[in-house]
């Protein structure tokens, strides 16, 4: 690994960790769906001018998206929006462990010894942090978030070999212009009240939304996809 793709891999994690856990004030204005629909709409809005649409891969980034973008975020943020923040960012670290074992079965990827060795540490993790006390009454929320996360890992398995064809920016750009509207319009038929939700948001709440969809999407997940291919 470069230096240059060390800094990327250490900068990743640093910027997604922040913008999930600062996606959970936002949830008082807009339901996590429709928070989720709009970060990538803006991420997909700002970007598709530049790169070209994948025509050779219109099944994969459908599938990429509905899977990665509109199902797992929208599981991911209902859970956050259930467990503290903290606590809701340990368990979606759970992505580790599952990606590497999906990694393994779908893609035939070795998995070395002190793997395994990590992935049993990370799922006994799991289980005491299950147990602790600020979880009581909580667990569908450790579920819902746990799904989001198996999904979420399912879904870079799929996006690996487009990202190796055509680069990361280009992979989050289209992605943000199928998930984001199918997202929002999917909160419509599930949450209700979409229209009056974004014309009341606060300033406040419309900057998390821009760091959601710039600095989340466009550079993390650019830089992520990059280090994926």
């Amino acid at each position: 690994m470069s230096r240059k793709d060390l800094v990327l891999a250490l900068l990743v994690p640093c910027l997604l960790g922040f913008g999930f856990v600062i996606a959970k004030p936002a949830m008082e204005s807009f339901p996590p769906i429709l928070l989720n629909g709009l970060r990538w709409s803006l991420s997909g809005l700002l970007m598709c001018y530049f790169f070209p649409f994948p025509k050779n891969f219109i099944k994969q980034m459908f599938a990429i998206s509905i899977i990665g973008g509109s199902v797992q975020y929208s599981l991911s943020f209902y859970g956050l929006n259930i467990l503290d923040g903290a606590s809701a960012t340990l368990f979606v670290q759970a992505e580790i462990p599952f990606g590497i074992l999906i990694a393994y079965f779908l893609l035939g990827e070795k998995t070395p010894l002190k793997n395994i060795i990590g992935i049993i540490i990370a799922f006994i993790g799991v289980i005491i942090l299950t147990g602790s006390p600020n979880l009581e009454g909580r667990i569908i929320g450790v579920f819902i978030l746990l799904s989001g996360t198996l999904i979420w890992s399912f879904a870079q398995v799929l996006a690996k070999p487009i990202s190796k064809e055509i680069g990361g920016l280009a992979l989050t750009a289209w992605l943000g212009v199928i998930a984001g509207p199918l997202t929002i319009i999917t909160s419509f038929f599930i949450e209700g009240n979409t229209y009056n939700q974004i014309v009341n948001a606060s300033i406040n709440t419309w900057a998390i939304v821009v760091y959601l969809g710039i600095i989340m999407n466009i550079i993390a997940y650019s830089a992520w996809y990059h280090l994926l291919g």
